[in-house]
């Protein structure tokens, strides 16, 4: 049962008690279920209002997925991070993420890279070194 026939119901359950408006009692109760009335129809009105969103940003998602594949032309089996454009990468080289101890970037660099012993991070400039020439593994 919607709210607004709930509430409908119970002011003709306090017509049928003959409720006296004229008591504090009964001036208590009307106001009550005037206010109950005034709920009911704001909560179906805003729920009307939550369901045309919903169906508008359900569109716009759509629209926006549309445009997605229009513009990077991505296919379905494509995966975002296959398709490296940058200069250091390639593409059947193994990949490792560093973390850049100056600024927390995370950089992911290629074995090619790390063979060369060093780079600038792009994000603050901050030279890193690779030496990889003894495992310490003394334990």
């Amino acid at each position: 049962m919607e709210l607004s026939k709930k509430v409908a119901y119970l002011k003709g359950l306090m017509d049928g008690l003959k409720i006296d408006e004229n008591t504090n009692e009964g001036k208590i109760i009307k106001l009550m279920a005037d206010v109950l009335e005034d709920m009911a129809d704001t909560i179906e009105d805003i729920a009307v209002e939550v369901d045309e969103t919903v169906d508008l940003v359900d569109a716009i998602d759509e629209d926006l997925g549309a445009l997605e594949e229009d513009y990077y032309e991505l296919d379905d089996e494509q995966d975002d991070d296959d398709d490296c454009d940058c200069d250091f990468c390639d593409d059947d080289e193994e990949m490792y993420e560093c973390v850049c101890p100056s600024c927390g970037d995370k950089i992911m660099l290629g074995e090619n890279i790390i063979a060369d012993g060093s780079i600038d991070c792009p994000n603050c400039g901050e030279k890193l070194e690779f030496d990889f020439g003894e495992d310490q593994d003394d334990e």
